[in-house]
């Protein structure tokens, strides 16, 4: 499986991510993992909506559009609860909770995927 490099517009670096395209690596995605490395995430895609029901840690989860513009930032994600993009999500960045809120991920940021 590639490995992504996850950055802001200006290039900080902020994760390298595993992919999940495929109907069951979406299904299953963190699921049976004790926690996330820091600096690791997991990019869902297509994906509008994500829950955390029998995981086992908390998640920040950076929803983009189709042109990796932040559209939705929720915040430690803590087990058995569910997030939902909106309409403009077309994927989900999972990342290790206090992710986002360290790099100042918000709403209208550009981010960049690409092949590590």
């Amino acid at each position: 499986m590639p490995t992504l490099s996850l950055t802001a517009a200006d290039r900080s670096a902020i994760a390298q991510l595993e992919l999940a395209d495929t109907m069951w690596r979406r299904a299953v995605g963190l699921l049976g993992r004790q926690a996330l490395a820091a600096e690791t995430g997991l990019l869902i895609k297509p994906c509008l909506q994500i829950h955390t029901w029998f995981m086992r840690f908390a998640i920040d989860a950076v929803f983009v559009d189709s042109n990796n513009e932040i559209v939705r930032v929720v915040d430690t994600l803590t087990p058995f609860r569910s997030a939902w993009g909106g309409w403009r999500a077309r994927a989900v960045i999972e990342l290790p909770a206090g992710t986002a809120r360290r790099h100042g991920l918000q709403p209208g940021m550009r981010l960049r995927i690409e092949t590590s």
